[in-house]
């Protein structure tokens, strides 16, 4: 049973609120510099959730993260050549 999840990258105002960030979803990282916050949800209840964030009045904005969306199979990529010696060796 796998869920679809995405990260949602919250820009906030004091750090103090990071505990009300950690409420609407799974918290990974907090910038304490730059004041943001990552968290990740289900994909099938990330519109609600961002709109949720949005109403906060200490959260500035909210971005999606579109990593789950984009291709990393890539079709000319040259192998490196130490991995390949690596392989045969059987290491």
């Amino acid at each position: 049973m796998n869920v679809d999840r995405q990260s949602l990258i919250v820009w906030f105002q004091h750090l103090k609120n990071i505990k009300q960030i950690k409420r609407y979803g799974h918290l990974i990282y907090v910038s304490k510099r730059m004041k943001y916050a990552v968290i990740y949800v289900n994909q099938d209840e990330i519109e609600k959730t961002e709109q949720k964030l949005l109403k906060l009045a200490f959260v500035s904005k909210v971005d999606r993260s579109y990593k789950p969306f984009i291709e990393t199979n890539y079709e000319n990529a040259k192998p490196d050549k130490a991995k390949q010696y690596d392989y045969k060796m059987g290491i």
